[in-house]
């Protein structure tokens, strides 16, 4: 387990800059190309072990939902990259289009997601994985239709999230991957078995450690064979599981990252959204420091789950090294 430098008084509601992090460095990948080719570029840094049956697991969205990466850009991606990959998801713990397999297939369809085949991965039951070093978990429920694949892309629409502050790779697999009815009960209501008062009590700091644990039930399942992409575009401060009532995009558009380390992938994302001028930062900050999403970062660096130090490599140019306030100086504001 990393050894963590434990400030007191410092939680999910407080960003911690570069300079107060230790430890050593990961290497993420940057490129402004938001589109297919972006997507193709950045993936052929990182597809190390990205071999045998894949998995892609993204967010597909509610009905018509508006900021979802486009259908249409993945099927090319996909096409180019990863043509025998298979999109998996999950139902979904609160009750809308994706909570039964049946309305969750139609919604695929809505959402334009039936150019390939889309696992559901708990349509016919549940599996568990350890949970190594957990505090709230020894082992997490998940579709058991997961078993089946060797590799895992997880390909993320970085965004707020109502209840997490942020949604990136670590929330696409903690919440994502866990199955609709049990796994994500044990994380959103503490308890598999909960009355209707309980479904939505657990918050802040519990919530996001708890989406961590379950996160590293999956990391740790794929090993080697796993890799992140974060895609920074159309960021409402509203998750996509809000669908059209999702809150208006008024944060910029930044970039395609990807890494190998989910925690690198995910502080860099939160790190180029702190870069942004004030004005255009204001709302998806005050959405992560006012839910204390902060905080899947720090208990991810302490699961051992990557490094909150990185190299930012710009892939448009040679893979030069950047700072974050490099990678955004040039982006204007949404333009809607």
């Amino acid at each position: 387990m990393a050894t963590v430098k434990i400030v007191p008084g410092k939680g999910g509601d407080r960003y911690v800059p570069m300079s107060e992090r230790t430890g050593e460095e990961a290497v993420v990948y940057f490129t402004r190309d938001i589109s297919p080719e972006g997507l193709k570029k950045l993936f052929r840094k990182v597809n190390s072990g990205i071999d045998g049956k894949v998995a892609v697991k993204l967010h597909t969205g509610e009905k018509n939902g508006p900021n979802i990466i486009p259908s249409a850009w993945v099927k090319e991606f996909l096409a180019s990259e990863l043509p025998d990959a298979t999109i998996v998801e999950t139902n979904t713990f609160y009750a809308g289009d994706r909570d039964t397999t049946e309305k969750h297939r139609e919604t695929l369809k809505v959402n334009g997601w039936d150019f390939c085949p889309v696992d559901i991965m708990d349509e016919e039951g549940t599996t568990t994985l350890p949970v190594k070093g957990g505090k709230w978990f020894t082992e997490m429920s998940v579709g058991d239709h997961m078993p089946k694949y060797d590799s895992l892309l997880a390909l993320t629409h970085f965004k707020g999230h109502v209840m997490g502050g942020f949604g990136g790779s670590n929330k696409n697999l903690g919440i994502g991957c866990a199955d609709g009815k049990i796994g994500k009960a044990m994380i959103h209501a503490g308890r598999r078995e909960y009355t209707e008062d309980e479904a939505w009590s657990v918050h802040e700091e519990e919530l996001m450690e708890r989406i961590a644990e379950s996160t590293k039930a999956t990391v740790d399942y794929f090993g080697e064979h796993i890799t992140f992409m974060n895609v920074l575009r159309n960021m409402s401060v509203s998750c996509d599981c809000e669908g059209t009532a999702a809150a208006p995009v008024v944060t910029p558009n930044i970039g395609i990252l990807a890494s190998r380390d989910i925690l690198a992938i995910d502080q860099a994302s939160v790190d180029l959204i702190y870069a942004l001028k004030p004005e255009d930062r204001h709302d998806l900050v005050e959405r992560m420091e006012t839910r204390h999403g902060l905080r899947q970062l720090s208990y991810m660096k302490e699961l051992g789950m990557g490094h909150d130090r990185y190299r930012l490599l710009d892939a448009d140019n040679a893979d030069a090294e950047i700072t974050c306030a490099d990678a955004v100086k040039d982006v204007v504001p949404f333009q809607g």
